[in-house]
């Protein structure tokens, strides 16, 4: 597949691509400023980055995507399943 071809199918999906990039960031922005954010782990922030960016899609493109919705699902696990495994066991 030709790489025009792929971009014509992204836009498609997922709108104009600077229009999402602006939402995408908007939400970025607003998450780096929380007082909690240098606090995060490596996984934590990219997690809600991708996150932002999957809204992003959503906002600007198609809302019935499912794959945008089950992907924001994905990331929030493998932040929770870390975290899970990490506690201490119980007695």
């Amino acid at each position: 597949m030709s790489i025009d071809k792929t971009l014509k199918e992204r836009g498609d999906r997922y709108g104009a691509f600077t229009t999402q990039a602006n939402i995408s960031q908007s939400i970025k922005w607003v998450l780096h400023q929380a007082g909690n954010w240098e606090g995060l782990e490596s996984d934590q922030r990219e997690s809600l980055d991708m996150i932002a960016n999957k809204i992003g899609r959503i906002l600007n493109g198609d809302p019935n995507y499912h794959d945008n919705w089950h992907d924001i699902v994905g990331y929030a696990k493998l932040v929770a399943d870390r975290l899970e495994n990490q506690q201490a066991p119980r007695s």
